[in-house]
């Protein structure tokens, strides 16, 4: 399997993202295309002692920050990483594509330059993210910050789809992110969305209110990208927050010290099990390819990750079911 790299996208390019690309052929197996200025990726590379075995690099001269318009992938900067990056995915050169880069530039690339599955409306950002007792989905992570109910309703079977097929969960639930479990409960879009949700062949559990989704009590957590996007932050902020308020707690002191020693064990399985960026980043759903939208600040561990479930994603064959599923009207 060939996966292609933005090599210039995101606050740690272009080292870290030569780290992870490094580690993923060796851990996973893989080949790896960078795309970027290639003189500056092989200096990097010659000073921090980096392996370049089974690493393409396909040179372009522009880069897309994060100031950059959204249709700079398709407009202005048409030999920027990114955009190279999606040329090759669009030419069949790689089976995936993977940046850190500008979000809103991925998703325009994903919607204009990759395409979309026939029939899919929007493409959305879909983060995985951990929960009291595994992980969920949350699908819009930021893509739309509006919709319709029947867009909703596309993004609970791509997200079902991607939960079964890719992460490995047996038939997926359904929660429709709202202020209230009663099935009167949001606005129009909302109450619609329940509707046709209640009426599908998902798994629907019904309503699932904001401080009930960690605790796991759906697999996918469906609503529009500004309601996700809230829901995300604020879920990253507060576990970022924790972190550090725990960690104060256990070395401001000697006592602190002394219980940290004796908790260090559960104190590490905890950071572990809410630590988001293990999971890499978000799927891009929708897209005919696979397109795979990479944490802003990952450093190579996260990449490498990244790397990984993109692959994943590639092999589940999630595209053409969720392609199949829109022509059964499942």
């Amino acid at each position: 399997m060939k996966i292609i790299v933005d090599a210039f996208g995101g606050d740690n390019a272009p080292l870290e993202i030569i780290k992870g690309s490094a580690i993923a052929v060796k851990e996973l197996d893989t080949d790896i295309i960078l795309t970027g200025k290639e003189t500056v990726i092989r200096q990097v590379a010659k000073d921090n002692e980096l392996s370049l075995d089974r690493i393409e690099i396909v040179d372009c001269d522009e880069v897309i920050t994060m100031e950059d318009d959204p249709l700079s992938v398709r407009k202005t900067k048409k030999n920027s990483s990114m955009a190279v990056g999606f040329k090759l995915l669009n030419e069949g050169r790689g089976d995936a594509f993977v940046s850190c880069g500008n979000s809103g530039a991925l998703c325009v690339g994903a919607t204009t330059i990759a395409g979309r599955i026939k029939g899919i409306k929007r493409t959305a950002f879909a983060p995985i993210l951990p929960s009291d007792d595994g992980m969920f989905m949350l699908i819009d992570g930021g893509a739309n910050v509006d919709a319709r109910p029947e867009i909703l309703q596309q993004f609970a079977l791509m997200g079902s789809v991607y939960m079964e097929k890719v992460m490995k969960v047996a038939n997926p639930r359904v929660g429709l992110a709202n202020v209230g479990v009663e099935e009167h409960k949001g606005n129009d879009l909302y109450r619609e969305t329940f509707q046709l949700l209640k009426n599908s062949d998902l798994n629907f559990i019904g309503n699932a209110e904001a401080r009930d989704i960690p605790n796991g009590i759906c697999d996918v957590a469906v609503c529009d990208g500004f309601t996700g996007n809230m829901i995300l932050k604020t879920y990253e902020g507060v576990a970022i927050t924790l972190m550090k308020k725990i960690k104060h707690m256990f070395t401001d002191s000697a006592r602190g010290k002394l219980a940290a020693a004796l908790t260090m064990k559960e104190l590490k399985a905890l950071k572990a099990k809410f630590d988001y960026s293990k999971y890499g980043g978000a799927p891009i759903l929708g897209s005919s390819k696979p397109v795979f939208k990479a944490h802003g600040d990952s450093k190579a561990d996260t990449l490498r990750n990244a790397v990984e479930l993109s692959m994943d994603y590639v092999r589940s064959n999630a595209i053409a079911e969720i392609s199949a599923s829109l022509t059964t009207g499942e």
